[in-house]
């Protein structure tokens, strides 16, 4: 296996890894003993491992976060739900590729999946719009919550998304208007609502599927009310003070536990979800699995009463 892609802090560590996957090759079609040097460049790749990735910076973890051969929703759902049948439109103006959702089965339970959806490459990019929704999104997502309330589905949500699309056509169908509904609407629904941070939680359109009796969160994934580069641009006028503004608005996983925000952090591998995905999907399946089994049983009302609760402590901590 090639790495490919490296970020800029794992480039020495994934020639070093390159390198040794060349020697292990060598070694099988040439027939050679290299025992002694594929096992000390072996010893060298894990203290390099431990160095790079066991201490990784707000900034460093918002780049993984945003890597290109990070799973996305559609890769979760194939991966762990079954016969998946995605549903489009919000019966009012169009369907928003930048959101999918529809029917699955999880565990023999029928489930209603939402998330955020980008592209695995340019030209999908461009049809997804790069994870940021427009209005119809957001109200598609409405639309299928209202239904998996009506039929007593569990809401299972994927948030992966820089933030809604701020261009005039959204503002002028209602963007800020979408959004606030989906956030009083889940607020109220009579099902069990997980949600999940895979990726980037980008602002109030990551908000919109984050309202959830619980929500987990990859160990490299964040949630933050801006990206770093929207903080430094608007705050400094200095897009280049990226890096400082990523530590101060304390968006990783660890940071929203300790702040409450989260109820969960569910680990990745140590080089990222991109560089093993089918342990990242065994590790959510799980998860959801636990948590679907503690709130599948309780009585509705409950169910929104503790979701209110759970909203009310949040930044309890800071007062």
């Amino acid at each position: 296996m090639t790495y490919t892609r490296p970020l800029e802090f794992e480039k020495d560590y994934l020639e070093l890894r390159n390198k040794l996957e060349e020697l292990k090759s060598l070694a099988l079609q040439k027939n050679i003993d290299l025992g002694a040097e594929i096992e000390a460049l072996e010893a060298r790749v894990r203290v390099l491992q431990a160095e790079r990735y066991n201490s990784l910076t707000a900034w460093q973890i918002y780049q993984m976060a945003r890597h290109q051969e990070r799973p996305f929703t559609l890769d979760y759902i194939n991966a762990i739900f079954q016969d998946f049948i995605e549903l489009h439109g919000d019966r009012c103006y169009a369907d928003d590729p930048a959101v999918v959702g529809g029917l699955a089965w999880f565990d023999g339970i029928p489930v209603t999946v939402l998330g955020h959806q980008k592209g695995k490459d340019t030209k999908e990019n461009l049809h997804r719009n790069f994870g940021m929704a427009h209005p119809e999104g957001y109200r598609k997502a409405y639309r299928l919550m209202e239904q998996a309330e009506k039929f007593g589905r569990p809401l299972i949500c994927f948030i992966d998304t820089p933030g809604a699309y701020p261009g005039t056509g959204a503002e002028e169908r209602g963007q800020a208007w979408a959004i606030s509904r989906n956030l009083a609407r889940m607020s109220s629904l009579r099902i069990p609502i997980i949600t999940l941070v895979i990726g980037e939680g980008g602002s109030g359109g990551a908000l919109a599927l984050g309202v959830a009796d619980r929500v987990l969160m990859l160990s490299y994934a964040v949630y933050s009310v801006i990206s770093p580069y929207g903080c430094a641009s608007i705050l400094l006028n200095d897009a280049g003070r990226s890096e400082e503004m990523a530590e101060k608005l304390k968006m990783t996983a660890t940071d929203l536990l300790n702040l409450g925000i989260i109820d969960e952090i569910i680990p990745e591998p140590l080089e990222g979800a991109h560089r093993d995905p089918q342990k990242t999907f065994r590790a959510v399946e799980e998860r959801i699995r636990f948590h679907l089994r503690e709130l599948i049983d309780r009585d509705p009302a409950d169910l929104v009463e503790q979701r209110y609760q759970r909203l009310r402590k949040i930044g309890l901590q800071l007062s």
